[in-house]
């Protein structure tokens, strides 16, 4: 059951994924050699660090259908949605409405809690039982004076993949800018922001195979323009949005990560979701009233979030970890692990979410190591009912 001397099997890649090697492999030059300061433009190594991001920046815009312009490279996701949503209410101080959803991640919902206490007025947007926004809440939220709205990709706890492009149709016709967080979106499709009415979207390294501390944002420069005020000041990096010497490794590592996802996403998709269903098919063939949470269809291929009645998350996670690596919980802000509010949106305070757990096989996970885990599940599962009863 264990993964040799290396411990316990990673299941857990909508938390944060492994580095690919072929990213490390394009990393690691700028770790060694190629280690010039990027602004330094004036000699040779200052250049050859330019040009990397440079063409990092191409990779990620591409990515996204995007002009190269329009990537603003960040810290984080964490770090590009606060700047969307912070910079784009306050430059467009007029429009004191914003909407968002109840199952957003804390990096887009903690803004907007800001902004509140700015004076901006939040509407918080329900979900349905499958943890799903209905457009048409979207556009009947809308009002005169509403500004931004925000709806992340795909949903990091339930697996959920949202209708962005739908959305972003409608805040579109209706004049309102669209921001859209991607971070667990973008290591199974490519996503066109021009197609789908995108003026603002948060991309994440480490949720798709690339390295951790870095991400970007896209900002719209075609019409409509998404105009971004500035919320952080220093040497003008980054057209000024994100200030401070762009870490070349890092950025060159996402550059990296997203090419090979937009080559190997469809192939991927479809391994994973073979494997989940074979997952699946076993859990509730042995494990009475097994529920998946999230959309049954519309969701990411990494993601199987379960309820099982009468098992307690924490009690089986204290069971099977020293042979796998799993969720009971987000695991992006404490660690204190407590009934998130996604749950609580599509369930209330109910035991379906309070015994949900997540497991999230990625691109490295075996199929041996799913069945494995699956029947070590269902073994558990009946154990600790037992002991329940």
């Amino acid at each position: 059951m264990t993964n040799g001397a290396k411990g316990p099997v990673y299941l857990d890649n909508n938390a944060t994924t492994a580095v690919d090697p072929r990213v490390v492999a394009a990393m690691t030059p700028y770790l060694t050699e190629i280690f010039g300061n990027p602004s330094s433009v004036e000699h040779v190594h200052g250049n050859r660090a330019q040009a990397a991001v440079a063409k990092a920046r191409q990779q990620i815009a591409a990515s996204l259908n995007a002009r190269d312009n329009e990537i603003i490279l960040t810290g984080s996701c964490t770090e590009a949605d606060n700047i969307a949503i912070l910079g784009a209410a306050r430059a467009r101080p007029e429009r004191k409405h914003l909407v968002t959803t109840a199952i957003e991640h804390p990096g887009v919902m903690e803004p907007f809690r800001q902004l509140e206490r700015e004076g901006f007025e939040l509407t918080v947007l329900g979900v349905d039982e499958h943890g799903r926004v209905d457009p048409a809440a979207v556009e009947s939220a809308l009002r005169e004076d509403t500004g931004l709205v925000s709806v992340m990709g795909a949903n990091n706890e339930v697996g959920t993949i949202q209708p962005i492009g739908e959305i972003g149709e409608i805040c579109e016709r209706r004049g309102v800018l669209f921001h859209t967080d991607l971070a667990q979106l973008m290591a199974h499709r490519k996503v066109d922001v021009a197609a789908e009415h995108i003026h603002l979207a948060s991309v994440s390294g480490h949720k798709a195979y690339g390295p951790k501390g870095v991400g970007a944002l896209y900002v719209r420069s075609r019409s409509p323009r998404a105009r971004v005020q500035p919320i952080m000041f220093g040497g003008g990096q980054e057209k000024g949005l994100r200030p401070g010497t762009v870490a070349v490794h890092l950025v060159v590592g996402l550059g990296e990560a997203l090419e090979v996802a937009g080559r190997q996403a469809a192939a991927d998709d479809q391994r994973l979701r073979a494997m989940t269903a074979k997952f699946l098919e076993v859990a509730r063939g042995a494990i009475d009233g097994v529920e998946l949470n999230g959309h049954p269809t519309e969701r990411i291929a990494t993601n199987i979030s379960l309820s099982i009645p009468g098992v307690e998350p924490l009690a089986l996670m204290h069971r099977l970890n020293p042979f796998f690596s799993f969720s009971a919980s987000s695991a992006c802000a404490t660690e204190k692990v407590q009934t998130s509010s996604v749950l609580l949106a599509m369930f209330g305070d109910t035991a379906r979410a309070r015994q949900a757990f997540r497991v999230s096989p990625g691109r490295f996970t075996e199929a041996e190591d799913m069945r494995n885990f699956a029947h070590l599940l269902v073994e558990t599962a009946a154990d600790l009912r037992r002991y329940a009863a």
